[in-house]
């Protein structure tokens, strides 16, 4: 039976370091339970095959696994994924002193992002064993939710072949990215996630090569609207599509 229940948090602004944390102990704890699971079911498949034993077991019924959808914000911070180049932060100690910022190298996949203030930072922490066991349909599916957000403000924005995120303009030289993703999956267990750019000071994006990626623009909701935008009316719109697109039972 699959546990489509999943419990909303909104943490708010909080310090990167604090939320990875956060996210690394909810992430462990579904993890162990996945181990524990199966230890405890090879062990029951075992003695299930004894002839002393032959009739008198009830069926295995595993532990069930908790979900989470986060939402955040972050003060000023740069963080680098496993596949990303150190030189692709253009700042040193005093540059990022400067910018009052921070940085980080950490365990998700992708390149060199920024996260801060305005940005809609989401955390989905997920047993994929109770959606779908498919990380390339979990990726489009984060960047469906987006894309479906943005056309409830008009915005029409889509996919740029090759790359994982969210795009205007993808199939010309105006190409510029709105939302940013890098994930990490152990045992179909997720975490990181997206960074949605609503009302984001684009300028500190100017200090690194964005997700590795040296020729195209960075965006945000506000630019493209003219306007400052209501970050909690889009939270809102947000968790609605992902709920919906992962079939979810928001608690």
């Amino acid at each position: 039976m699959k546990n489509k229940k999943v419990f909303f948090q909104d943490w708010g602004l909080i310090d990167y370091q604090q939320a990875w944390d956060k996210q690394e102990e909810l992430f462990a704890a579904s993890v162990k339970t996945k181990l524990n699971n199966r230890n405890s079911e090879l062990a029951y498949e075992a003695a299930a095959k004894t002839p002393v034993a032959a009739g008198s077991f009830e069926p295995f019924e595993p532990s069930e696994t908790f979900n989470y959808l986060v939402f955040c914000e972050h003060p000023h911070v740069y963080t680098l994924g496993k596949s990303g180049k150190p030189e692709h932060l253009l700042l040193d100690e005093n540059g990022l002193k400067e910018k009052q910022a921070v940085y980080y190298s950490i365990n998700r996949g992708g390149d060199i992002t920024y996260h801060g203030p305005g940005q809609i930072v989401s955390y989905p922490i997920l047993d994929l064993d109770n959606f779908f066991t498919d990380i390339h349909l979990y990726l489009r599916t984060l960047e469906e939710a987006v894309i479906l957000t943005l056309a409830d403000y008009g915005l029409k924005a889509g996919r740029y072949p090759g790359y994982t995120g969210v795009w205007f303009d993808a199939d010309n030289e105006n190409a510029r990215k709105i939302c940013a993703m890098g994930v990490r999956c152990s045992r179909w267990v997720t975490m990181h996630g997206l960074a949605f750019n609503v009302n984001t000071d684009l300028d500190y994006f100017n200090n690194i090569v964005p997700c590795g990626i040296d020729d195209k623009a960075v965006t945000s909701m506000q630019k493209e609207l003219g306007r400052e935008v209501d970050i909690n009316e889009v939270k809102k719109i947000l968790k609605h599509h992902i709920s919906v697109l992962f079939d979810m039972e928001i608690l």
